[in-house]
């Protein structure tokens, strides 16, 4: 047979002219041991920190922790038992993002943005890095808008604005969380979009806190990033950076969001583990050296950017729990010296009934009345200093007996105050009702209305206020302020509920307590 050589160089002319030169590049590693969550790597010569590596042979997932002078310390994210010494290891170009976005609002997604509702995929195209620089001085404005919790002893004692960071601090079961959720609650009408960062928390009390939100109608504005006690520790350290990345999407279109931490002393836990596992050399109370830039970088991402790059803002509260209410621990003492006040419970105001349990002499807002509305800071613009007062002298009050007249009528008009300031878990109040039973308790409304009765009264007060007098709730929330012919009207509407009502004002002897009665005899 004979060879014709045109036709075969024709043939591989061809062949050449449709050949791929195209070249794939992939950074392979291998692993060299494995265990508790934590890959050692050989290789990976060209890996970014916190960049995503995947594991062929298991289809996982991990997360360039610590770069190494000849190996890289991966985490695992997830499952890491089926993952074997020499499995390859290939890195992916990618930095640990999480899908952002409306289509997570009213969703329940794992620390990397992964539905766990059973309500389907989430259609998002969007995604950002859960880690990134937080906005510069000058890219921020000041924070003088309120964020309304609901919460009165919040509301006028210890306001939060938006773009602030208020620490949320205390014992266990004390009331954190029933506040932050109050707070969820209370935005269903002020377009505010929440997010809930559960971090070790069991899932019992995740899907309890979903429920209560799904009751009160406040899933329709929130997304829940829950990172339980039963998940690695790698994805409880990464939850707060991913729910921090889905706000910051809300705040850098314009809008404005809430993200909760529930709660960083978990997170830094969390933290220590991976850390511990990966060799890096431990601190205080076995802390890593680093574990306060750990906190600082995430809370410093809330704010409130200014109207250059849409006025949009983060408002955090993250949330702290004390061992036998030592605030001067590490990890509070850090966060502390972080955030823009704190927000302290305390257990003995709880046991005794007071709830929420807020401390007013240990509690601070370091935005202050510049969160209020006007009309707020008229009635409560003393309050915090007052009631912290009444606390110290009803100490020093339990020790004698004879006490003068003066002193007397601060310790009943105190407990009057504590009484009003009491509220319901998830029952949020707007701000112009707070706005108007405030202004009663500040103006003596009270003084002839027993203690025991003071709920009674607030109650019976609001409802009133809310059938017959709606117009003038009405104008407290529109004028934001207390002008004279409000309080004008506001007082007549006090007079009239009072006079018809059975907290009419009663004769001064039978209104004056027992020792005074027993004096004057």
């Amino acid at each position: 047979m004979a060879v014709n050589a045109s036709e075969i160089v024709s043939n591989l002319k061809g062949l050449i002219a449709g050949a791929d030169n195209q070249m794939t590049v992939t950074n392979v590693g291998t692993v060299i041991s494995v265990g508790d969550g934590i890959a050692t790597v050989y290789g990976l010569t060209q890996v970014m920190a916190s960049e995503l590596v995947e594991f062929p042979k298991t289809q996982a997932l991990g997360l360039a922790f610590n770069l190494e002078e000849d190996s890289v310390g991966v985490i695992v994210l997830g499952e890491y038992t089926h993952i074997e010494e020499g499995d390859e290891v290939r890195s992916t170009g990618r930095i640990a993002s999480v899908p952002v976005g409306d289509a997570l609002i009213g969703r329940v997604v794992d620390a990397l943005g992964r539905p766990i509702d059973g309500k389907g995929p989430i259609a998002s195209d969007r995604t950002r890095p859960i880690e990134r620089i937080a906005p510069g001085v000058i890219a921020r404005q000041n924070v003088d808008t309120a964020l309304q919790t609901g919460i009165k002893a919040i509301d006028a004692m210890i306001p939060i604005g938006r773009g602030q960071r208020e620490l949320i601090i205390g014992d266990r079961q004390v009331g954190k969380t029933a506040i932050v959720l109050d707070t969820i609650i209370n935005q269903k009408t002020s377009g505010v979009v929440c997010i809930y960062v559960a971090i070790g928390m069991k899932r019992a009390q995740v899907a309890q806190a979903v429920r209560i939100l799904e009751e009160h109608g406040a899933m329709d504005h929130t997304i829940v990033v829950a990172a339980s006690a039963s998940d690695p520790a790698p994805l409880q350290f990464i939850a707060p950076f991913a729910g921090t990345a889905m706000g910051e999407e809300f705040m850098e279109t314009g809008r404005d969001a809430l993200i909760v931490y529930d709660d960083l002393s978990k997170h830094a836990q969390a933290y220590r583990e991976v850390s511990l596992l990966v060799r890096r050399p431990p601190g205080r109370e076995a802390y890593p050296g680093d574990v306060f830039y750990l906190h600082s970088r995430l809370l410093e991402r809330s704010a409130r950017l200014s109207d250059a790059l849409g006025g949009g803002s983060l408002t955090s509260l993250p949330m702290i729990e004390t061992q036998a209410s030592d605030v001067s621990a590490y990890i509070p003492t850090n966060v502390i010296s972080i955030t823009d006040g704190q927000i302290y419970l305390e257990p003995d105001l709880f046991y005794a009934g007071v709830r929420p349990a807020v401390n007013a002499g240990l509690s601070v807002s370091r935005v202050g009345g510049a969160a209020q509305i006007k009309a707020m800071r008229q009635v409560a613009g003393r309050l915090r200093l007052d009631l912290a007062s009444f606390r110290s002298l009803a100490a020093f009050a339990q020790f004698g007996s004879d006490l003068d007249p003066a002193t007397r009528q601060q310790l009943e008009t105190g407990q009057r105050m504590t009484e009003i300031l009491k509220q319901g878990q998830y029952q949020p109040m707007p701000v112009e009702e707070q706005v108007a039973i405030l202004w009663a308790a500040t103006n003596g409304v009270l003084n002839d209305v027993p203690t025991d009765q003071v709920q009674a009264f607030e109650s019976e007060y609001l409802e009133y206020l809310r059938t017959a007098q709606a117009d003038l709730l009405r104008r407290i929330a529109e004028e934001k302020a207390l002008s004279d012919d409000l309080i004008a009207a506001l007082r007549t509407a006090t007079e009239n509920f009072k006079g018809g009502s059975r907290f009419a004002s009663r004769p001064a002897a039978a209104a004056a307590p027992a020792g005074a009665r027993a004096a004057a005899r």
